[in-house]
């Protein structure tokens, strides 16, 4: 299976000319309002195409707790829309009380995180009565206090809450790029982080874009998927043949053709 991200530019082209793809995939977040044209537009898509819902605020990995309003938010999205499947990153974003930092901020891969992490993931889950995805993320700094791997702390919150992990591969390549790595050894150090995940683990793959600027690697969904990433999702693939595939793209978004062309690759 293969999706896109489908994003305001592309709304009326896709349900004009309903290409063939296997399945469609939506920023949570963007169709949270009570109605309006952004959600009548979404369940126009979910007639024509399967429903993933990919957030980006739950902030899983906050010390201040999980936004009780955003969780009942997503929660009466996920009943109107029926997806098929449910995501949010490793990472946090609200800080202390009321504070929201706009991004996906790194956790530290330690027992305190995880144990954290299998906490609020359970309390998604139990408040969606399903089971959720959660990413691997682009993170640009790290924590002095990580104590295992990354593959490793995933392989034990799935296996602790009972969650998938949305394998992001074009992240793989880019952190492997901003640790000094050029792009062979790069490509061979996420095929090894692949590697070291358990059978069974992955629910999703993401592909995307990056942009090489003067010493450093942004996730910045802005170009076609990069040779290198290619080749680790062809790597992921031999490990996770049944996962459904989506390319993302959020920045200098091209015309629909040119996306369809990356799903088609990845199909």
């Amino acid at each position: 299976m293969a999706g896109i991200g489908w994003r305001q530019p592309h709304y009326e082209p896709l349900l004009r000319d309903r290409p063939a793809l296997d399945f469609i995939e939506v920023h949570s977040e963007n169709f949270f309002a009570e109605g309006g044209a952004a959600l009548a537009v979404l369940m126009q898509g979910r007639e024509l195409y399967p429903v993933s819902l990919h957030g980006v605020g739950l902030s899983l990995g906050s010390a201040a707790g999980l936004d009780a309003r955003h969780l009942e938010r997503l929660a009466r999205l996920v009943e109107r829309v029926e997806p098929m499947q449910v995501s949010d990153h490793a990472s946090f974003a609200r800080i202390g009380s009321g504070l929201h930092a706009a991004d996906l901020l790194p956790i530290a891969y330690d027992d305190d995180s995880l144990a954290l992490m299998v906490r609020h993931v359970g309390q998604v889950q139990e408040r969606l009565r399903r089971p959720i995805l959660v990413e691997n993320i682009s993170a640009y700094l790290g924590w002095q206090s990580d104590s295992m791997a990354e593959p490793e702390f995933f392989n034990a919150l799935c296996k602790r809450s009972g969650c998938g992990l949305l394998l992001d591969v074009n992240n793989l390549v880019v952190n492997a790029r901003n640790l000094g790595l050029q792009a062979q050894a790069a490509t061979a150090a996420a095929c090894a982080w692949v590697d070291q995940l358990v059978d069974g683990i992955v629910g999703e793959i993401h592909l995307a874009g990056h942009a090489e600027l003067p010493g450093v690697v942004i996730d910045d969904h802005g170009s076609r998927v990069s040779e290198a990433v290619w080749q680790v999702y062809r790597h992921a693939r031999q490990r996770f043949a049944a996962a459904p595939a989506l390319v993302e793209w959020d920045t200098d978004v091209p015309a629909l053709e040119v996306l369809l062309d990356e799903a088609g690759r990845a199909a």
